[in-house]
């Protein structure tokens, strides 16, 4: 057993539902024990800038339901800082690593997505070993880990969306186009789609036909169907525009995602109306998939995730993820898993269910 008096804990990047859930997971058994859990807020910018609360018995109590975290969150990376005069980025790292050890730190617990899992495994790599993550985003696509903690409820908010907008398109004769969040993968355009009743799924992994998704809108109309569903990944892209993206370079990809991003569901509505004749509606989610409370699944995963934590860190097993595969809690090492994505392949049992159910994924083939 490793001697753990004082941890920190911090939670970066987007907010999602569990982030307070998680926090109480790993807090509640190491108080049980004795050690002081210190809240570093705002994400690495509280590290940085040694801005903390503690949290005691009090702090983490009632924490289950609530969405968001009660530390705050930011994007900020110790090791790309913006400067607070003058523009441009500068290499904080010796300053957060100079307040965990001016707060007397044992351990750091990073809760996170991708570019958090980075940005610990920097910091373990450059003066701070005692660090142990956990896995959120509503997106679900954390490598390493068969699941993250509030994809769920993203999911579920999304696919009530769908079910409301069911009525609507019935009643009118329409097509309802659902932007949903997903930039570099489809997992929650994929579970909501499906769970939701879409007839069309487009998502990043599979470059899609505009002529397939116009067949299989003039399919549906053939049949007499009153109104179809198309829900649309963020990052969904034409294999035109597939075919653009191939040779660019990082910093071009990330310009041109964003203008084409903006467009796209506007311009498969128009596409829609021209070519299928039917009155087609824009629904955007946005940040709504990743507010409120939590779901019951969500919450027991952040917690169970938690615990994992609290006991990687008693038993002195750092550098690590808590993780889950197979249904199991899992330990993996940050080498192994940071700069990766875990996105929908060919074989995965949702695009199985989605092409069994008559669900057009927009491809050629």
């Amino acid at each position: 057993m490793a001697d753990i008096r004082r941890i920190g804990i911090l939670t970066s990047g987007g907010d999602c539902p569990g982030l307070n859930a998680a926090i109480r997971g790993v807090a509640k058994p190491l108080q049980e024990k004795g050690v002081q859990i210190i809240g570093i807020q705002d994400g690495f910018r509280g590290l940085v800038e040694n801005r903390t609360m503690e949290l005691g018995a009090r702090e983490t109590s009632g924490l289950l339901v609530e969405g968001g975290t009660i530390l705050g969150t930011s994007r900020y990376k110790p090791q790309k800082y913006p400067n607070s005069q003058g523009g441009g980025k500068s290499d904080r790292t010796r300053d957060a690593v100079a307040n965990y050890e001016r707060l007397h730190l044992d351990a750091l617990v990073c809760i996170g997505g991708g570019g958090t899992h980075k940005n610990a495994y920097h910091l373990y790599q450059n003066g701070i070993p005692n660090i142990v993550t956990l896995p959120k985003t509503i997106d679900n696509d954390v490598f390493g880990t068969d699941v993250t903690f509030g994809y769920d409820t993203g999911m579920s908010i999304a696919c009530e969306a769908i079910d409301r907008l069911h009525t609507t398109a019935s009643s009118h004769h329409r097509c309802m186009l659902v932007d949903v969040m997903g930039h570099n993968t489809g997992w929650l355009a994929m579970g909501a789609g499906i769970a939701g009743g879409a007839d069309v799924i487009l998502i990043p992994e599979f470059p899609f036909s505009i002529d397939k998704v116009v067949e299989a809108l003039i399919e549906r109309e053939r049949k007499n169907k009153r109104f179809s569903i198309v829900v649309v990944a963020e990052g969904a892209h034409s294999m035109e525009e597939a075919a653009l993206r191939k040779d660019m370079e990082r910093k071009e990809l990330k310009a041109r995602d964003a203008a084409y991003s903006d467009g796209l569901s506007h311009d498969l509505a128009r596409i829609i109306e021209e070519r299928v004749g039917i009155e087609t509606r824009i629904t955007t989610l946005g940040h709504l998939q990743r507010g409120g409370t939590p779901t019951a699944r969500d919450r027991v995963l952040a917690s169970r995730l938690g615990t994992v934590a609290a006991d990687l860190i008693m038993e002195g097993h750092f550098g690590v993820m808590a993780a889950v595969r197979c249904n199991e809690f899992v330990a993996v090492p940050l080498e192994e898993m940071v700069g990766k994505k875990k996105y929908i392949s060919e074989d995965n049992g949702l695009v199985e269910t989605a092409n069994r159910l008559g669900v057009s994924l927009g491809r050629a083939f």
